[in-house]
């Protein structure tokens, strides 16, 4: 079932799994899971996440339908197309704050700053983070969400890795939960990111972990916060196929440009055998002759030829259930909290 967009007009990447008729996923229901995405990544990565969350929302929710509004944080770092694709598509976050939601999924950006209370956008975020508790029956904050989430509301600070947690790892599920049913025990997700939460922090503050890696630590973990349920994920279980691949060619070029003083560890447990080889020529080639240009030589077709989603059908699952979740919820109590459309601004 296609997704309903809200505002009248859809991003074109996002054409293919959704729509502007509400009443076309509305047949099986007449009132729609209410969700809102709010999109905060960076502008190079602003459509791929459009994608990616509505693709896997798309997969997660079988016969439940389903109307997505897009919204951004204020105030933070947009060039003009960036700002342009905004102006079309989005809502504003005051949309945002006059209107009641079933759920809610808030992505991170890339952080200028070690301290995110130092960051332009920090005051959006404990608003937004306020006004989550009750008007979403539950909120899913991803990544550098979820460290804002747990630092805005109990003080849990980030720890830095000595290098980047970058690739795909094996978590195990650590407690049964709504949220895990189905799930393997052993599951794979994506991780990308410099800093850390640790779990006896979260533990003692009241925080349930659901996942954990021996590699990567906690990945999924939750919190009630008056009317609403926090998810919480450290890693991106929404990534296609193709996007780790993309940041390390990303962070390759910032190595050419000498933006970073290391050429790039390779994403762990991604590539295969043959992809890791070429991968490995390519470094020495480019280490030996650091320019921009030699990104030419970069062998993008030939990795991505040989990517699998390993992590696919676990990310559905856990959508899934999210998505389970919040119907029940919306069964329990209809009317809290009551719904009202956002507005384009």
């Amino acid at each position: 079932m296609p997704i309903a967009i809200e505002g009248g007009r859809i991003p074109f990447l996002l054409k293919k799994w959704a729509t502007t008729n509400s009443a076309e996923v509305s047949k099986l229901d007449s009132s729609p899971l209410r969700i809102a995405l709010v999109n905060n990544m960076p502008d190079a990565a602003l459509e791929d996440t459009e994608v990616q969350f509505t693709e896997l929302l798309g997969a997660a929710a079988e016969e439940v339908p389903i109307s997505l509004t897009l919204v951004s944080l204020p105030n933070l770092p947009r060039g003009e197309s960036g700002l342009g694709h905004l102006n079309k598509f989005y809502f504003g976050m005051e949309d945002l704050l006059n209107s009641r939601f079933d759920g809610m999924i808030v992505t991170g950006t890339e952080p200028k700053r070690p301290d995110l209370r130092e960051e332009p956008y920090w005051p959006a975020v404990v608003e937004l983070l306020e006004w989550a508790e009750n008007n979403t029956r539950s909120t899913v904050l991803s990544c550098l969400a979820a460290h804002a989430g747990v630092l805005a509301s109990d003080g849990i600070s980030r720890t830095p890795f000595a290098d980047k947690k970058f690739g795909v790892f094996e978590h195990a599920k650590v407690t049964r939960h709504p949220l895990t049913e189905g799930l393997d025990d052993t599951v794979r997700i994506p991780h990308s990111r410099w800093n850390d939460v640790k779990a006896e922090s979260l533990r003692a503050h009241g925080y349930e972990i659901l996942t954990q890696s021996a590699n990567a630590g906690v990945d999924l973990f939750i919190k009630q916060r008056s009317n609403s349920l926090f998810v919480h994920f450290q890693g991106h279980p929404e990534y296609s196929s193709r996007t780790l691949l993309k940041e390390y060619r990303r962070d390759i070029k910032r190595f050419l440009r000498r933006e970073r003083e290391t050429f790039p560890t390779q994403p762990h447990g991604y590539f295969d055998a043959g992809a890791t080889k070429l991968l490995r020529e390519f470094q020495k080639l480019a280490e030996k002759d650091a320019k921009e240009d030699s990104l030419t030589e970069f062998p993008e077709a030939a990795v991505a030829a040989s990517l699998e989603n390993s992590w696919r059908s676990s990310a559905v699952r856990i959508y899934r259930n999210w998505l389970r979740y919040l119907l029940q919820r919306k069964a329990k109590s209809p009317s809290l909290p009551s719904m009202s459309p956002a507005v384009r601004a």
